[in-house]
């Protein structure tokens, strides 16, 4: 009687229904032998061994500067700046580029033209609601971009980043 009852529980996972092993039902089994011979045998494989690409963000240089300023957040704001204050009778610099992050007194930003440390900039958006100076604090030099960070001199009343 105990044998019976052994041989009943032993048995059970054969009365279960058999998985569908990514396939349709009544496609053939492209492995050739059922997922229980395979389990017997010690032999578990893909069916079809695959690499997949990574689901990670490609980061971009204006983020890896902004891994210094915890508090920056993403923006988006496309602007135009000016170096002002420059060394005598040399011309001051002019280029459109986008604001990519921004705290409440700095903002990160790429651009073309080489800036250094302390220049001053004056950052202007299309609309005039940005029209402040601002003084470069951090500089990272890449292949054809500039990676810039720079603080604001004054207080600007209607920036987006609040403290």
């Amino acid at each position: 009687m105990v044998s019976l009852v052994l041989l009943l529980l032993h048995n059970r996972v054969f009365w279960l229904p058999k998985p569908l092993l990514n396939r349709e039902e009544g496609e053939p089994n492209r492995t050739g032998r059922s997922w229980i011979e395979r389990w017997e045998r010690g032999i578990i494989a893909l069916a079809q061994p695959a690499t997949a690409p990574s689901r990670a963000v490609q980061t971009s240089t204006v983020a890896d500067l902004a891994r210094f300023f915890p508090e920056a957040t993403p923006v988006r704001i496309p602007v135009q700046f000016t170096r002002t204050g420059s060394q005598p009778g040399g011309d001051s610099a002019q280029e459109s580029t986008v604001i990519e992050f921004g705290t409440c007194r700095e903002v990160l930003f790429a651009c073309a033209t080489p800036l250094e440390f302390a220049d001053v900039l004056r950052l202007r958006n299309s609309d005039g609601s940005l029209d402040t100076e601002a003084s470069v604090v951090a500089v990272q030099y890449h292949p054809g971009a500039t990676i810039v960070a720079a603080r604001f001199l004054n207080a600007v009343p209607n920036w987006i980043v609040k403290p």
